[in-house]
């Protein structure tokens, strides 16, 4: 299993709307390649922001 370069977290809060900005691009890099319907798109970016949102928050 490959390890993960763990990054210290910074000082200053993420906003709600950059985690919204990440999540979106994200989103639509799914849809793109065709990993994203419009019948799973609510729980995929659900899913999508909560990960951001956890990951960002942490610390």
């Amino acid at each position: 299993m490959a390890e993960r370069n763990i990054i210290p977290p910074s000082d200053r809060p993420v906003s709600d709307e950059t985690l919204l900005k990440v999540a979106k691009e994200i989103v639509i890099k799914f849809i793109e390649v065709g990993r994203l319907t419009p019948a799973t798109f609510e729980q995929t970016f659900d899913s999508i922001y909560s990960t951001i949102k956890e990951t960002v928050r942490k610390g």
